[in-house]
């Protein structure tokens, strides 16, 4: 990941502070990039590729749902090392039985 300058730090921050503010669930690609930290070329490689959800309503301009970027975000949760165990041993006791 490139270096930021504090430029662009603080243009982020600005555009993050009016999505988070007004509380907007529809975001410009710029609001979403300071919500989920990503780059703009990277949002717009994830886009290319249909591998983010979002919505082009006049064909060119791109939207985001803030919900679906959560739900996004939190995909392919990995599991704790006690889940991993809890889960082992009841494997091991459902097999004893």
């Amino acid at each position: 990941m490139s270096s930021l300058t504090l430029q662009d730090i603080a243009s982020r921050l600005d555009i993050l502070t009016t999505a988070v503010l007004s509380n907007k669930s529809a975001l410009t690609i710029e609001e979403a990039s300071a919500y989920m930290g990503l780059s703009l070329s990277q949002i717009y490689k994830l886009t290319s590729t249909q591998a983010i959800p979002h919505y082009k309503p006049r064909g060119k301009m791109l939207y985001f749902d803030r919900n679906e970027l959560d739900s996004w975000l939190l995909q392919r949760r990995v599991k704790t090392v006690s889940e991993i165990e809890e889960a082992a041993i009841n494997h091991v006791n459902g097999l004893r039985a």
